[in-house]
């Protein structure tokens, strides 16, 4: 077999190319809610889809789980969610869905999506009693989405001018297509998302905004997809024009609220960041970008950095290799979200922050890691972080034979852009005061 088709059926097994299943499924089960009570084994027939289900399908489930989105079914109606049923079911029972990997004993967060406890008792009672309908004059009024969207009705799509074609096998660099804005003025962005033309072949997308008078890939022609060039390209992959937003399987847009945005300058050109994996068949991608706009200039300005390291080799069959990173603020912050980012090997991470007083606080701990869902945290309770203040990331790797999509345990991996190599990289979104803040948030260093 060759090192593509390896790659290949390595996605396929985690989910991230399998259409029949979510991302996710086959790899490692990870509880994702509290123990829940078991519902009765014949099931409560009093239990309805139109009165007690379809609420519940609403708020958690059907984001996810409607045409055209990431979710291999749609359960938007009763016919669907009674064809469906068994699968809630399962998914329910083995704590597989909806996806969450966060401790919910270090940090609230407010994009926590598991089920109450009360509401799988619920599901599983209907599923139990054989689905029963229910009155239809009992159902709430339907959830409204903008069909492609999750963010709502965009003001402004861009779209890359033409396909960019993939063969069926061979390792694709990081590709880069610069897609100019047009904008005369500052613009203040509230809602931003990034929606791949084709889910199977994008692992992640990363928007990354070239700011007026920049060199990089200048002799380019605009709209023209181009591997990764220049110098604004650093060590770690990223533009140091600045991250604007990404795209990556099960994450969700991202949507502010009133007085809080994120900047885009005058004159400035958006430049796709597309990281592609061939399939075993030729396949096409052509992304798209939706705005929304602030109606008027924010009180908070979105920032975004990331902790790093870039310098471990992970040993043949180590089952647990650990494998540090930190930076330290210059600057006082509001801390809002966070992400963590590995590749298929990742088994694990914790992301920490130590006061200037020397007082550690854990912010996030994911203790089973899963590549296919590359989720953000949004924090309930947000955190100001004062200048001086240290952020650290300890990330765990397991290059074993152990682990079922691990694609080749008998070599060293190293930091690098594609799948079967490794990423260790704790991302932070914080707000600053409009007008304040340097423009450098942090100065990074490898532990």
């Amino acid at each position: 077999m060759s090192a593509t088709s390896r790659i290949w059926v390595t996605m396929a097994i985690v989910g991230v190319v399998a259409a029949g299943s979510a991302p996710g499924e086959a790899h490692r089960k990870t509880p994702v809610a509290p123990p829940t009570a078991a519902a009765p084994a014949g099931g409560d027939s009093s239990v309805t889809y139109h009165r007690d289900v379809a609420p519940i399908l609403q708020r958690r489930c059907q984001e996810c789980h409607r045409p055209g989105e990431i979710a291999p079914m749609s359960l938007l109606t009763y016919a669907e969610a009674r064809e469906s049923a068994s699968r809630i079911q399962e998914a329910l029972a083995s704590e597989t869905m909806p996806p969450w990997f966060a401790d919910p004993s270090v940090s609230r967060f407010a994009n926590d999506p598991r089920l109450t406890e009360a509401e799988v008792r619920t599901l599983l009672s209907w599923v139990n009693a054989g689905a029963p309908e229910g009155d239809p004059r009992d159902a709430p009024a339907p959830r409204t989405f903008e069909e492609g969207w999750t963010i709502g009705k965009p003001e402004l799509i861009l779209e890359m001018p033409k396909p960019f074609a993939l063969p069926a096998e061979g390792t694709l660099e990081y590709q880069y297509v610069v897609i100019p804005l047009g904008f005369t003025e500052d613009r203040w962005v509230q809602a931003f998302e990034i929606r791949p033309g084709n889910r199977a072949v994008v692992h992640h997308v990363r928007a990354v905004l070239r700011l007026p008078g920049s060199p990089w890939m200048t002799d380019v022609p605009v709209g023209e997809v181009s591997p990764k060039r220049g110098p604004n390209a650093t060590a770690t992959g990223v533009m140091r024009a600045g991250s604007f937003g990404s795209y990556t399987p099960g994450r969700q847009a991202v949507r502010y609220p009133p007085g809080r945005a994120t900047l885009i300058r005058a004159g400035s050109d958006l430049v796709l960041e597309l990281h592609y994996t061939a399939t075993g068949k030729a396949a096409t991608d052509r992304t798209r970008v939706g705005f929304i706009f602030a109606k008027e200039p924010p009180a908070e300005h979105v920032r975004r950095f990331s902790i790093v390291n870039t310098t471990f080799v992970i040993p043949p069959g180590d089952a647990s290799f650990q494998v540090e990173a930190a930076a330290t603020l210059t600057t006082d912050v509001k801390l809002i979200a966070l992400h963590p980012h590995m590749h298929l090997r990742g088994k694990a991470s914790e992301l920490r922050m130590v006061t200037p007083e020397g007082e550690t606080r854990t912010l996030l701990r994911v203790s089973r890691y899963d590549p296919a869902w590359q989720l953000r945290y949004d924090l309930a309770d947000e955190l100001v972080l004062r200048k001086g203040t240290r952020l650290e990331g300890t990330f765990v790797f397991d290059n074993s034979s152990g682990n079922p999509i691990n694609p080749d345990p008998t070599v060293p991996v190293r930091w690098g852009d594609q799948t079967w190599e490794e990423m260790a990289l704790g991302a932070f979104e914080v707000v600053v005061p409009r007008g304040a803040g340097p423009r450098v948030l942090i100065d990074r260093h490898n532990r």
